[in-house]
């Protein structure tokens, strides 16, 4: 026995040493399961041997037989499910003795023989068994020790202890909200660590073995192809009619072969989560046998009343007996849905820790062809359908089983006429297969798909889309999308109502049609309560498969595992591109390259072109050249994210990475620094120093623990550059990659940061640097330069090396007339000096509040402090030491004020009943009440058709016969056809139909109201919203909650009212026949009551906490697709997959309460319907002598549906809170502040103003929000028309906002703007910004084509677009690419560079040629060459115009009319730039600081 058993199985001091005794595990487990086995098995062949000596005759199966049977049968079972359990549990790794093997197969076995004994005991004459009789008895007292030891152990059963903890949680649930503390924490077998290693296993072994069978088919393809061109090839002795075979039909002949077996998602998904699934499909299996006892029960209670000298007793039996079966039924069915929701609930973690997985190592090509959009859908809307799907999985085997085994009684009941009904069925098969197959023509996802990844665009570039007053435009392209959305909708409601007409139809048909052809075949047949009763209770039996087959059907047809399983097989990386080992080949560069480290060599194949580079260990090489010519994608092939085509690259050492434009997480500024780096406080505050960010930390309020919130939108385009700079310089790598780090700077920072981090003294001294840069005056200082001109290497040498030769380089800085700076370090360090002394605070404003870039920075934080009664003035404190103290005892308290405002607000009251009224105004409050009636009236007639049924089945009684049975089928078809009900047989006919379409109609116009509502107050929001608020938040209104009101609601309403009516007339129909009910009634509906409230009560916030943890799963994976370089380069891809993993796992935790409750419910309620059915039939017993026969049957077959209808009843009025607040969710982001109006009719200017181009601004001041400070402070300058303004300032002075103010994106609080003599208060927005035109700091390109991004409105003709892009010096590039201004242009502009991009927005402006322009830092992305190239495109074509620039570099605003310098909001300098580099203020200290004096 111990070699069956581990050595943790058993353990001898268990019975002797302990309070509580008990046997060993292994004893329990071999000695006292086998001991009676043992008996039976060496007994069996004798008692065979003896039974077939002795034969005594053949016995009747009497009912006692075929229960030992089916005991006997069902025990057989338990064993192999017990036994497959031990098998699934050691597929999941978890060890198992053979012992958990060897006992299931023995009494497995022992169960059939002792069965097979039973069986040929009554063939052979034989009552009663001594042998079996003593086998039972040993087993039954052997079973007692394991029994016992089992109670004692029951803390270890999950799903009964579960349950058992949840009256705890529905009680605190009812009694208080309910907090994420309160939540059980996951099972670990439900954890994403273990539920998706174990899936993506499974999918590449299904993927090894696709490639396997590929490259077989291959080779012999391959075979036969050279065979076939051999045997084809014209020779001498060839016949004229055989052809040679050309090189291209061969490798087109080879392609077609090649493709050999795909991967296959389902197999893996199969393996994965199969063995779990089967037992749940085991359970349904009982379930399922069990429920055909109670109609063979219904028909001996039947029996019962119409015998009058019948014993009272028998009839209780029945009635405690149909309570049992019931009972045992209600158990089996939730253990059964407990495994199946557990099932989906693993296979959601795992589809989406896949997806999680792949999308980090997808190439870039995939990812362009899989929007975030996409990618999302798959991860919320095809992981959810896959996890809805499981549930009602097992129907697929089941409904057929319950249908045939329905069949079968009815058949025993009824005789041939079943066929009639079994005729009906057959021919609403193809009926409905063409429904289901018109239905799988509608792809609505495609649509959604388009229209999410429209919006997320939108929602991206919302504030370029309020600058150039484009939102009609973009609302007119989502609304086109959404019409077509909505067409597919309808098609599909009203396909899926013909389907619901022809399903909820067919029971009564095959009911009607039997009961017609029973009668009518012959006069003998007599329909009495007997047969009509028990045949509708199989009838009312067959009904729920025939519903559920088809619903299953269609759902595994919506779901779209091509989509997943394409996603997942897309191409990846190849790791191997960048060679990292310390080693390499390579004549006489070997002993260099395995003596130093640091060292890069790049042999690249790049757009066609070969490079050839060097970079020594500890040197600096700048790359410089045009826009577009390839210096990103350089970088970006030395971190492996291109596609290599032939060469080979070697980096040695570790790699960090700056990209162009900075990628911030939303985290705190020390998390984005550190990037999971352990915290050294004087490496910290030195990286710090050097990045230039402690003057910035010092006036955020939480220091560097201040939550940066979603793409930085807290952090000017400058400060979000220093902090993934910083992130590289404190994670000491050994090659750093800086694509263009100092663009977004001011000249004075950039200059600070090349001498402390990057130059030849700062912190990477001996680092190995690839510096990309447009940023000449740093060029000196580096130790070699490479010149990229169209993805080649023009030249590359030392700065001098370069002027010396003369070429490309020499005379591009002769342009700029720059080739004579000379560094000089003292002159620099008295500047700096003197500049201290003047401007104590020069880094930045105090103003918290005042953040350069994004103008609704901390105001919601404010918001918070000043209702929380924080003084500001603790900020404010002059001492240092103060300064300190109060961040150090605010800072905590801070970052959780910011953390509060940007989280989700959790409602945990009742859903009010006003949602329900908004739902039903957008329904139509008509149409709502007609639906309403159209289900009252199904039900009456349902009744009707019933009672109908009653008393023909008492003209048996009465008559003997059936003289009037043409008339009652008559009778009975008429109210049939015209009825539905969800309990009773007559569900068909035209209100079933009628109501269905009315609900489609209602649906549609409900999803296109609030879908419109929405999107309109959205494009009238104001831009201060979408600082605050998350994407990710906004676009799960447009996702999540409308796809709920689209889909979800409507369905959860028509079942409700559906089970609403159905329990209705039940109760109706019990308290007509058995009066005495009436009584039970009360007490019934009051623990119905209760326990509804509980479930409803909790289960509603379980879900809000589920929705509530749902987001950021989405927020964080959004963030990480944009940063998957990032996040690879520094190889931080087990970290971020292990924070999506808490992630999924934080929404499970919350989840599976939620699949507890409703077993919790289930069994509950159901229990309560098991009381209907106990007392309906006591009082039938009770009352038989008054009681017809008729009458009971009836009363009886609808309590036995109740059940369902009470269960399914409380589950729809929760899913229909939970589903409700998606309206809510609408309704919410309906109803939030919007701006002024676009177009104020009698304000309106003349078409051709501004004619002049006249600014000015009186006394303006701007804050934010009321109660906020000022930003602006009173503000007073005239610009005459045609000057060109220069606007500088420190980080945060209010440049950005000065301009935003003539956009009016924030409005005045004090003062006006008047534009040639109108005040821009008092005009509509859209007639304002059309006049206007920016060229903004980021340039936002949507996905369409490239002139749908230039003129959306299609206003010009194509000769002035051209134009414009031979302005913009965009010709060349679009009129190279073969479909010229069709050029379709990728998410965000991916497809086209930063600088190309800016071009782009450059063609834009001078689409537009307005009288004002206004450059927004717009030259800070490209290289010097295209920034002259630009800003004389600016002096030539808006001559005219007005300009305002905001300058990072100071030489392109040198001569400029004249320059404003801001400090603080204020106007600190306002002169012509000579007379203010002679006043030697402000202007002239950052003129010193860019070397131009």
């Amino acid at each position: 026995v111990k070699s069956q058993c581990s050595a943790s199985a058993g353990c001898s001091l268990c019975t002797c040493h302990t309070n509580l005794p008990d046997l060993p595990a292994c004893f329990q487990l071999s000695v006292l399961p086998w001991a009676p086995c043992i008996f039976l098995w060496l007994t069996s062949p004798f008692y065979i041997l003896y039974l077939k000596m002795n034969n005594r005759g053949y016995i009747m199966m009497s009912i006692l037989n075929r229960i030992k049977t089916v005991l006997g049968l069902i025990l057989w079972i338990v064993c192999w499910t017990d036994l497959f359990s031990s098998f699934h549990e050691m597929s999941q790794n978890q060890f198992k003795p053979p012992v958990y093997f060897v006992t299931p197969l023995v009494l497995g076995m022992t169960m059939l023989l002792a069965t097979f004994l039973i069986q040929y005991e009554r063939l052979k004459g034989v009552q009663s068994s001594g042998v079996l009789f003593i086998f039972w008895t040993i087993s039954v007292l052997f079973a007692i020790v394991p029994f016992r030891s089992k109670i004692m152990n029951a803390s270890q059963a999950e799903v009964s202890v579960y349950l058992f903890l949840f009256y705890s949680m529905a009680i605190k649930g009812y009694k208080s909200p309910l907090e994420n503390k309160d939540l059980w924490s996951l099972n670990k077998q439900d954890s994403s660590e273990l539920v998706v290693p174990n899936l993506l296993n499974e999918w590449e072994m299904e993927k090894s073995k696709a490639q396997r069978s590929a490259a077989l088919v291959f080779l012999c393809s391959e075979q036969s192809v050279k065979e076939q061109a051999e045997f084809r090839k014209a020779g001498p002795g060839t016949e004229p009619n055989h052809v040679s075979v050309s090189p291209e039909e061969e490798e087109v002949l080879l392609s077609k072969r090649k493709e050999g077996r795909q991967p296959s998602f389902l197999r893996a998904l199969l393996r994965a989560f199969g063995p779990y699934f089967l037992i749940g499909s085991a359970f349904k299996l009982l379930q399922d046998l069990i429920t055909f006892v109670n109609p063979q029960l219904l028909r001996m209670l039947i029996n019962f009343t119409k015998q009058s000298q019948a014993p009272l007793w028998w009839g209780y039996s029945l009635a405690f007996l149909m309570f049992g079966a019931s009972l045992l039924q209600t158990l089996i069915l939730h253990q059964h849905f407990q495994y199946c929701f557990v099932t989906g609930m693993r296979l959601r973690t795992g589809i989406i820790g896949a997806i999680y997985r792949k999308s980090l190592v997808i190439t870039n090509e995939a990812k362009r062809s899989s929007t975030v959009g996409e990618v999302v859908n798959l991860m919320s809307v095809d992981a959810q359908r896959f996890m809805d799907l499981t549930t009602f999985l097992n129907m697929l085997w089941s409904a057929p089983l319950q249908i045939v085994l329905a069949l079968f009684f009815l058949w025993q009941n009824l005789g041939a006429s079943v066929l009639a009904g079994v005729a009906v069925m057959v021919l609403l098969i193809p009926f409905n297969a063409f429904i289901a197959m018109k239905t799988r023509t509608y792809q609505q996802m495609k649509y959604k798909d388009e229209r999410i990844k429209q919006m997320n665009e939108i929602l991206n570039g919302i504030k370029v889309l309020k600058l150039y007053a484009w939102e009609t435009s973009f609302q007119e392209k989502i609304l086109q999308i959404r019409q077509k959305e909505l067409n597919v909708l309808r098609k599909t409601a009203y396909l899926s109502a013909l389907s619901t007409m022809a399903w909820i139809s067919a029971p009564f048909l095959v009911a009607l049609t039997t009961f017609a052809v029973f009668v009518t075949v012959s006069e003998e047949n007599i329909l009495d309560a007997e047969k009509a009763f028990v045949s509708l209770s199989l009838f009312n039996i067959l009904r729920f498969p025939l519903n559920m087959l088809p619903q299953v059907i269609s759902s595994i047809a919506s779901v779209s595992l091509k989509r997943i399983q394409d996603f997942l097989s897309h191409d990846e990386l190849d790791p191997e591109s960048v060679d990292r080992r310390n080693n390499t080949s390579g004549n006489g560069a070997n002993e260099t390259f395995s003596c130093v480290k640091g060292l890069t060599v790049i042999n690249w194949r790049l757009m066609c072109c070969s490079i050839n580079v060097m970079v020594p260990q500890g040197s600096l090489l700048a790359v410089v050249g045009h826009v577009g010519c390839g210096k990103t994608s350089l970088v970006c092939a030395l971190l492996g994210e291109m596609e290599k085509l032939e060469g080979q690259i070697s980096i040695r050492g570790s790699v960090a990475y700056v990209p162009q434009q900075a990628w911030i997480q939303n985290a705190t500024v020390r998390d984005n620094i550190l990037f999971g780096r352990p915290y050294v406080e004087q490496k910290y505050r030195c990286v710090l120093e050097a990045c230039a960010l402690t003057p910035d930390l010092e006036v955020l309020p939480g220091g560097d623990q201040t939550e940066i919130g979603e793409k930085g939108i807290n952090l000017s385009g400058g400060q979000r550059q220093r902090v993934s700079l910083a992130r590289a310089l404190y994670s000491e790598a050994d090659v750093y990659l800086l694509d263009d780090p100092l663009s977004a700077v001011d000249a004075h920072v950039a200059k600070h940061i090349f001498d402390n981090v990057i130059g030849p003294e700062g912190a990477l001294k001996g680092k190995t640097k690839i510096l990309v840069t447009h940023g000449i005056s740093f060029l000196p200082q580096v130790d070699n330069i490479l010149v990229m001109v169209d993805g080649r290497v023009s030249e590359m040498g030392s700065y001098q090396d370069l002027l010396k030769q003369n070429g490309a380089f020499a005379e591009f800085l002769r342009n700029y007339s720059l080739e004579d700076i000379i560094e000089d370090d003292e002159i620099i360090d008295l500047l700096l000096d003197e500049e201290e002394e003047e401007f104590p605070d020069d880094a930045l404003s105090n103003h918290t509040d005042m953040v350069d870039n994004e103008p609704v920075v901390n105001e919601a934080r404010r918001q918070f402090m000043s209702c929380f009664g924080f003084v500001t003035s603790a900020f404010t404190s002059t001492s240092p030491d103060d300064k300190r103290g109060s961040r150090q005892t605010l800072g905590t308290c801070a970052v959780c004020l910011m953390r509060v405002c940007s989280g989700v607000c959790v409602c945990v009251l009742q859903v009010k009943l006003k949602v329900y009224w908004e739902y039903a105004k957008a329904v139509g409050p008509l149409l709502s009440l007609f639906i309403c009636f159209l289900y009252g009236c199904q039900s009456a007639t349902s009744i009707g058709a019933n009672f109908w049924l009653s008393e023909w089945t008492n003209d048996a009684l009465q008559n003997g016969t059936q003289h009037r049975a043409s008339t009652r089928v008559g009778v009975y078809a008429a109210l049939g056809l015209d009825a539905v009900s969800s309990s009773g047989l007559s569900n068909t006919g035209v209100l079933v139909m009628f109501s269905s379409f009315t609900l489609a109609l209602g649906k549609i116009q409900a999803a296109r109201k609030l879908h419109q509502t929405l999107l309109d107050n959205k494009f009238h929001t104001p831009q201060s919203f979408f600082d605050t608020t998350p994407i990710g938040r906004i676009i799960n209104r447009f996702s999540k909650d409308i796809y709920v009101i689209d889909e979800v609601l409507p369905s959860t309403v028509l079942m409700f009212l559906g089970t609403f009516f159905a329990s209705v007339s039940t109760m109706i129909v019990i308290i007509f026949s058995t009066p005495i009910f009436a009584l039970v009634i009360g007490p019934l509906a009051l623990i119905y009551f209760f326990v509804q409230r509980f479930y409803v009560a909790t289960s509603r916030q379980l879900k809000r906490l589920e929705s509530v943890s749902r987001s950021p799963i989405y927020s964080h994976f959004s963030e990480t697709i944009t940063g998957t370089s990032v996040i690879r380069a520094y190889g931080r891809n087990a970290a971020f997959v292990l924070l999506s993993d808490m992630k999924v796992d934080e929404n499970q935790k919350s989840y599976y309460p939620g699949i507890v409750s409703n077993r919790w419910l289930g069994v509950r309620i159901e229990f309560i319907g098991n009381c209907i059915v106990l007392f309906a039939a006591l009082f039938a017993v009770i009352g038989k002598e008054k009681l017809s026969p008729g009458l009971v049957g009836l009363s009886v077959s609808y309590a036995l549906q109740v059940t369902m209808s009470l269960n399914w009843m409380v589950r729809m009025t929760s899913d229909l809170e939970s589903n409700i607040v998606a309206v809510e969710r609408v309704k919410e982001y309906s109803e939030t502040t919007t701006e002024a109006p676009w177009i104020v009719k009698d304000k309106q200017p003349p078409p051709d103003w501004p004619p002049k181009g006249n600014v000015e601004f009186i006394d303006y001041s701007v804050r934010y929000r009321e109660g906020l400070d000022l930003v602006l402070r009173n503000i007073s300058l005239e610009v005459k028309g045609g000057e060109k303004i220069g606007i500088v300032g420190r980080t945060g002075a209010g440049k950005s906002s000065m301009t935003l103010c003539l956009f009016r994106l924030l409005e005045a609080a004090d003062g006006e703007i008047v534009i040639d003599e109108v005040k821009i208060s008092e005009i509509g927005l859209h007639d304002l910004r059309s006049k206007l035109t920016i060229i903004p700091q980021e340039p936002v390109l949507f996905s369409g084509t490239l002139r749908m991004n230039l003129d959306p409105f299609e206003k010009y003709s194509d000769e002035e677009v051209w134009k414009v892009l031979e302005l913009s010096h965009l010709k060349k590039f679009v009129s190279n690419q073969a479909s010229k201004l069709e050029l379709e242009c990728s998410e965000g502009g991916e497809n086209l560079s930063v600088g190309q991009r800016q071009l782009v927005c450059l063609a834009r402006a001078l689409l537009r040629k307005t009288r004002i322009l206004v450059l927004d830092e717009a030259t800070a992305a490209v290289d010097l060459e295209t920034d002259n190239l630009i800003q004389s495109t600016i002096r030539t074509q808006f001559e005219d115009c007005t300009v305002f620039t905001i300058a990072h570099r100071l030489n392109t605003i040198m001569d400029y009319t004249r320059v404003l310098v801001l400090d603080k909001g204020k106007i600190a300098e306002f002169d012509t730039p000579a007379n203010l580099l002679a006043q030697k203020g402000i202007f002239y200290g950052m003129a010193k600081d860019a070397g131009l004096v």
